[in-house]
């Protein structure tokens, strides 16, 4: 695993210099392999509202952010060698080899895009089709899309208890994100960030209408800190 103060490392080295440094082809998995097991210590307490928990989130928030500074920054050098390259101008090769597997992937797919666009525009060249680019199928980050309710679940997944993998909860046989059922909720009062059990963060301000998974609507409800409002019901 990928520590943050490892990230940290990696990241001020990367600034400090104008040229991309070896690290690690498994930097990013690395880094996914401790946000979950970030996520697990979280899933683990009683509490998520301890000032352990709140330790946990704000090193997983951290992480996060530090692997995308990094990103970032090694594309930003790796986009001005692309550009180089397609130009025929004189690019150091020796930082292509310092490439990871995916970075070196998009290197070659860019420097292909602005040459063939440079057929096409530059010497009329209209024959040549752009490069088709693939679409993505992956799944966004988890954090980013609202959840939904009341949840869907797989009918044969239904009997499957869902596992952590890679900071999120999905069914081990068929890899089905795991939803977990959701309320809607006024905040009563300013909370600080906290981590839901679906894994997502969570920053309440008095006056907020959001949704939340059930459990932690329960918990905040018996401390009067939201107010149920059951339209999900």
């Amino acid at each position: 695993m990928m520590k943050l103060d490892d990230l940290r490392s990696i990241f001020l080295t990367e600034r400090e210099t104008g040229r991309l440094t070896a690290v690690a082809p498994d930097i990013y998995e690395k880094g996914h392999a401790e946000l979950a097991d970030l996520t697990r210590k979280v899933y683990a307490l009683e509490d998520p509202l301890t000032e352990e928990a709140r330790a946990l989130i704000e090193e997983t928030m951290a992480i996060k952010e530090t692997l995308h500074d990094i990103f970032v920054i090694r594309s930003r050098k790796i986009l001005a060698l692309t550009i180089m390259h397609a130009e025929g101008n004189y690019y150091d090769r020796e930082e292509v080899k310092k490439m990871i597997p995916s970075e070196k992937e998009m290197f070659e797919q860019i420097t292909s895009s602005i040459e063939q666009c440079q057929d096409i525009l530059l010497y009329n060249k209209s024959h040549i089709q752009p490069p088709q680019v693939p679409s993505s199928h992956e799944t966004s980050d988890q954090f980013s899309d609202l959840d939904h309710c009341p949840p869907f679940i797989d009918e044969e997944s239904e009997e499957e208890v869902p596992v952590v993998a890679a900071g999120q909860e999905i069914y081990p046989k068929t890899g089905a994100p795991f939803s977990h059922p959701c309320v809607l909720v006024r905040a009563l009062e300013d909370m600080e960030s906290f981590m839901g059990v679906d894994g997502r963060i969570y920053s309440l301000s008095k006056g907020d209408i959001v949704t939340l998974p059930e459990r932690n609507a329960a918990v905040l409800s018996e401390r009067n800190i939201v107010l149920n409002i059951n339209l999900c019901k």
